[in-house]
């Protein structure tokens, strides 16, 4: 205390003017200095108090699909994007986002990265294959034809029938592969601003068998000097593989070579046909076995819930007590619509079951493989990253605004089809982290410290502990309280000696959205006879709507108006928050608990085009949909 009065009264002293008195400050007063580490709480803070909006999932026309659909932009246009910029799309409309971005990981296919352009030319090694002579020919002519060359290309890439001598040219290890990948890697160094925007380095591994999705896309914590040291990992030509666990082999190798890190992020179990989360067979060859759940555990500790190509956090019929289970639901068959689904393949393919599943694994195996954090991400394949329902640029150039857009299916086959109203406006990621740059953001999301959302902005904090109260919420600074007593989204809570865990939650709407419905938290145990278990609780809503005998809240209501595209905040709140106590908490039992916030309705994308197209909306088509948050779960672990 006597350097803090000898400082006060020198600074007294500098600034009182000659010839005037010096102010001597009391005794009483010294005595009530701010005693904490800092008078300002955004000082000293060693807790992320800032959450960072991003994409982990954007493709390029380097990617070869989205070329043959008709994205002739690259690297430049989608950073520039990103960042807020006005660019022009490849069907030749200007395009700008509502909100910058404050980070991004391109990922276009590691597969045949770049051939495109060599398609495009007709370079002789194209042209003296069928399949490149094919293609060219279709992207020649554009339109409908380069569109039914492109799902020809997926069909034929992920049956795994693509010409060797094709794909070589454009694999690892071939001239043309290390110049595409060191634009990549350029393209990352020059748009990475530390503190303003974040452009990180990825791709994506494209594994597919027989038409079942297994893609990873593969985020890099480094810049230029250590990415540029590797080549992509690939899936088919000399060296490729569509097995999981030699993709960890290569992320393995990186960290080894470079001295950098390295995660990959699993999507779209949805169109994986029951193969994305296997419980004792994988579809690769062999068995879940100690091996596997112990390497999945270390490089995936995230998955991508919520997407362009549909919702991945659970389906009606896994969850058929949850009201909002039915959201954006994509379950016509695999990626390729090569083979229909059936609801048996459902377990292994939803974020929520398999959350469950790994703690099954878990006692058997000792390590839960699926103990991961949630992400969002669009999968667009314009270079946009537009998530926005009144701005949404599509899947691909071919789904772009435009009148017709909505009236012709995505994909179809004789096993069943995903019609083009289908495409969701969906998703971004929320991290919360010390800072915007490639490390403060990686080491975040390495922790889970991560939620999804559908495409709004909204605010949501979720904390798990032993003893949070409603003054800890109410306090206005809960977050000082939420790392205090408990640990954040993403964390883990060990043996319980009796107490049941609290759950601190809050989540504020999106500044220019919707107005929040409800916050519900997800909770999933394993009983002590083995059993799987899931819970859906409202722990907070707007207005006066009272629960019922079952804790259902009623319906929040509707206020959108379909002709004019629009909806009002006159329903719903612009925040809400709770601390709930688990009521069916046991000791013995391992549990996870997320929360998922619920807004208001409001419309689709199709009902913006149908306004401005002057178009009707096919029949069918969902034109309202309640925006949600998925948090990344916190663990109880009973062991």
């Amino acid at each position: 205390m006597t350097r803090i009065r000898t400082l006060i009264c020198l600074s007294a002293a500098l600034v009182a003017p000659l010839g005037q008195a010096q102010i001597k400050p009391s005794e009483a007063s010294l005595q009530d200095i701010y005693p904490g580490a800092a008078y300002s709480p955004y000082a000293k803070r060693g807790f992320p108090s800032q959450v960072y909006w991003g994409d982990t999932h954007l493709h390029t026309g380097m990617s070869m699909d989205a070329g043959l659909f008709g994205n002739t932009t690259g690297l430049e246009t989608a950073y520039r994007f990103a960042r807020g910029e006005e660019v022009m799309a490849a069907s030749g409309q200007p395009a700008k986002l509502g909100r910058a971005l404050d980070w991004m990981v391109l990922t276009d296919h590691s597969d045949g990265m770049g051939m495109i352009f060599d398609l495009a030319k007709g370079t002789p090694n194209i042209l003296k294959s069928e399949q490149g002579k094919r293609w060219h020919e279709a992207l020649k002519k554009g339109g409908a034809e380069s569109a039914a060359a492109a799902l020809d290309l997926i069909t034929t890439f992920s049956q795994g029938k693509m010409d060797p001598a094709l794909i070589s040219d454009y694999s690892p290890g071939s001239p043309a592969y290390a110049s595409i990948w060191q634009k990549v890697v350029d393209a990352a160094e020059k748009y990475n601003e530390p503190g303003h925007f974040t452009a990180f380095i990825g791709f994506e591994w494209t594994s597919l068998v027989n038409g079942n999705n297994l893609h990873r896309n593969v985020v890099i914590r480094d810049g230029g000097d250590k990415a540029s040291r590797v080549e992509p990992m690939v899936t088919q030509g000399p060296g490729g593989s569509t097995d999981p666990l030699d993709l960890y082999k290569w992320l393995e190798a990186y960290e080894t070579k470079t001295g950098g890190s390295v995660f990959a992020i699993s999507h779209n179990g949805n169109l994986s046909n029951g193969t994305m989360f296997p419980i004792d067979k994988r579809i690769s060859g062999g068995t879940v076995d100690q091996n596997y759940v112990q390497l999945r555990a270390k490089w995936e500790p995230l998955y991508e819930y919520t997407q362009i190509k549909g919702d991945g956090e659970t389906h009606p019929r896994l969850s058929p007590d949850d009201e909002f289970a039915n959201y954006e639901t994509w379950d016509a068959g695999n990626l390729d619509l090569s083979e229909a689904k059936t609801p048996d393949m459902l377990a292994r393919e939803y974020a929520r079951e398999a959350l469950k599943t790994g703690m099954k694994l878990e006692k058997s195996l000792g390590t839960n493989p699926y103990r991961f954090g949630a992400v969002g991400s669009t999968d667009s394949h314009t270079s946009l990253s537009t998530a926005e329902e009144e701005n949404f640029f599509g899947k691909a150039t071919n789904a772009e605004p435009s009148p017709k857009r909505m009236q012709h299916p995505f994909s179809k086959t004789d096993k069943g089809a995903f019609e083009g109203y289908q495409l969701v406006a969906s998703g971004y990621t929320g991290v919360w982290a010390m800072e915007n740059t490639r490390n403060s953001l990686w080491d975040a999301m390495k922790r889970r410290e991560t939620y999804a959302t559908t495409g709004p902005r909204m605010m949501v904090r979720f904390f798990g502990g032993w003893n949070y109260t409603a003054e800890d919420l109410n306090s206005r600074q809960p977050a000082f309280r939420g790392y205090e007593k408990g640990v954040p989204m993403g964390g883990e809570l060990g043996k319980a000696a009796a107490s049941a865990p609290t759950f601190m939650v809050y989540a504020l709407r999106d500044p220019i959205g919707a107005n929040l419905d409800r916050i519900q938290i997800v909770k999933g145990w394993m009983d002590t006879e083995g059993k799987l278990q899931e819970k859906v609780y409202d722990v907070a809503w707007s207005g006066d709507r009272k629960a019922d005998a079952r804790g259902k809240v009623p319906a929040v209501g509707n206020t959108v108006d379909i002709k004019a595209a629009n909806w009002t905040n006159t329903i719903g709140a612009s925040e809400l928050g709770s601390v709930w106590t688990d009521p069916d908490f046991n000791a013995d039992e391992s549990a996870f608990y997320y929360a998922r916030v619920l807004e208001i309705p409001t419309p689709r994308w199709v009902v913006y085009d149908a306004l401005r197209f002057g178009v009707d909306i096919p029949k069918g088509a969902e034109t309202t949909g309640q925006e949600r948050a998925y948090t990344s779960p916190i663990w109880y672990d009973a062991q």
